[in-house]
């Protein structure tokens, strides 16, 4: 049946099961950061009846449940399998936090007064339901389930276990999940650095930012083209191992494009932040580097940090700021060092993620989260 085979992609993603007395009603529970999330998962067959009133109730017990086990956050999606869709509507159309799935069709149905997703669920429960939809169909087997050969638990979150669908899902997802934003940025910058070395000064002179260009010739993609170009190797390795080992991080946590716009918008406030230091000091130069953008990534990781509760992914609050600080001092330090750039930079990129952050709550934490307000 559907709803055993959807328990072995619980089980893969970290979930374990809570014993119930009642086969229809099945509970998923997890730790998360930010509380404990419950998948209450209802098998709608023919013959079972549940009333508003009753549902409810149901929620508001296993809310009761898991805060006498000292758990004070609890978010709670209800999944309501079933084959009629209008009686499963009629029990989940008050509630945001519910889905329905046609075990016909193997489709997911949110409405639009319910959550757009939760914890990243409507992508896995999406995918997981097509392959199984196409190894059916590939089957020739039309009937409404099909218990066919459900995946093996284990894995981590995200797989699906054994089997063909097994399979298939954990290469679609690890190569969605790939940081392709960040690697395509560091082989762009060492690919412009090798054209370099046999164009000697000539993208130097073109794409280097002068505010003056700028200003007075209107050469306002220098703000742009700057952030590809690198005085020499030193230069471009440090840029790029940092923006790698960080940037893989911010990436997977805030999703593809919202990384990529922090990176661009922090290198062109890192490139307003030099042309301004320059127009007040009256001290004119040509620039170029990732370091403000790279600076940028810097200042949204340390936001992601404090979400975070001070530790991610091998990362503390007080590792990152001490390199932050100490990054920022040997700049003061140093001849050459376009200071004004990282200090843009740096604010750009923590400002743009907090943006983020109040536009889609959910997002930082690598999933697509919703929230339970109740």
């Amino acid at each position: 049946m559907l709803s055993e085979q959807m328990e072995q992609l619980f089980y893969g993603n970290g979930y374990y099961k809570i014993a119930s007395n009642l086969p229809e009603y099945t509970f998923y529970c997890r730790k998360e950061n930010q509380g404990t999330t419950i998948l209450f998962v209802i098998d709608y067959r023919q013959g079972l009846w549940v009333s508003e009133d009753q549902y409810a109730h149901l929620k508001h017990r296993i809310t009761g449940f898991m805060k006498e086990k000292g758990e004070e956050d609890v978010h709670i999606l209800t999944l309501i399998l079933s084959a009629d869709t209008e009686k499963a509507k009629k029990l989940c159309i008050s509630d945001s936090f519910c889905w329905m799935i046609d075990v016909v069709s193997k489709r997911l149905i949110i409405h639009e007064n319910q959550v757009p997703d939760f914890y990243g669920w409507k992508g896995l429960l999406e995918e997981y339901l097509a392959v199984l939809q196409q190894d059916e169909n590939r089957s020739g087997d039309g009937g409404m389930e099909n218990p066919g050969n459900p995946p093996e638990s284990g894995g981590t979150g995200g797989n699906f276990g054994g089997g063909k669908s097994g399979r298939k899902y954990r290469s679609r997802r690890q190569i969605a999940e790939m940081s392709w934003v960040t690697v395509g940025l560091v082989a762009v910058n060492v690919i412009v650095f090798l054209i370099c070395t046999f164009t000697g000064d000539l993208l130097y002179n073109i794409g280097a930012v002068s505010v003056r260009d700028v200003l007075e010739e209107g050469a306002y993609y220098q703000v742009l083209s700057s952030m590809f170009l690198h005085w020499d190797v030193n230069h471009l390795f440090s840029n790029m191992i940092v923006l790698y080992y960080i940037g893989e991080i911010v990436e997977k946590k805030t999703g593809h494009l919202s990384y990529a716009l922090i990176y661009f918008l922090s290198g062109i406030m890192g490139n307003v932040f030099s042309m301004g230091y320059e127009l007040l000091t009256e001290q004119y130069y040509s620039s170029a580097g990732a370091s403000g953008a790279v600076f940028g990534v810097e200042g949204a990781l340390f936001l992601l940090l404090i979400i975070h509760r001070g530790k991610m992914e091998q990362m503390t609050v007080g590792r990152l700021a001490f390199s932050i600080v100490f990054s920022l001092y040997c700049g003061f330090t140093s001849a050459g060092v376009n200071n004004a750039a990282h200090i843009g930079g740096v604010l750009m990129g923590f400002a743009v993620t907090a943006v983020i952050m109040m536009l889609r709550p959910h997002a930082g934490t690598g999933k697509d989260r919703g929230f339970n307000e109740s």
